[in-house]
């Protein structure tokens, strides 16, 4: 039964972070890129979710979406074209890539139960996950990771509009 339960959660596993959509983050330079580095992603996240759960592992919000959310409409060092730009693409380099008119959105039905599948079997592992969660102090750093991701977009979305309104050509 172990043997068989470490199989099917490992298929589980891979078949989750298969699942995509069109717009994915980008791939950082020494992580394998495409299905199989966007696969071994959300493994990663699945599988290490107990330990952020209890508390053995933290997830650091990004300088750059903690300045989001100190002040999401700050223009401070800002002056320029080239600035904003700049600002707009490490917030994209942080949060994925911007929404763009005209995208379809592709889904993989058969990866996203998979995924669903595999954190339900991960989730289940900690009896009374909700409270443990809440004491431990992982929920609220999902919320303030949520709250700061949140600013980010608020903040990607107000550059764009100030790069656009000064008539600025630079690209993203």
């Amino acid at each position: 039964m172990t043997r068989k339960f470490c199989i099917l959660m490992g298929a589980a596993l891979l078949a989750a972070s298969t699942a995509h959509a069109q717009t994915k983050p980008p791939a950082k330079p020494d992580e394998p890129s495409g299905r199989w580095g966007e696969a071994r992603q959300k493994a990663i996240d699945i599988g290490s979710q107990p330990a952020r759960d209890v508390g053995m592992s933290k997830r650091e919000i990004p300088p750059i979406l903690v300045k989001a959310f100190e002040d999401p409409y700050s223009l401070k060092g800002l002056k320029t074209c080239r600035a904003l730009a700049a600002e707009v693409k490490d917030l994209n380099a942080t949060l994925g890539p911007d929404y763009v008119v005209g995208n379809t959105y592709e889904e993989n039905r058969g990866g996203k139960l998979a995924e669903a599948g595999g954190k339900a079997v991960i989730n289940s592992i900690i009896p009374f996950r909700g409270l443990v969660r809440e004491v431990t102090g992982a929920a609220p750093a999902d919320r303030q990771m949520n709250a700061a991701v949140d600013a980010g977009l608020a903040r990607r979305g107000f550059l764009r509009g100030v790069h656009l309104k000064q008539g600025c050509k630079t690209k993203f």
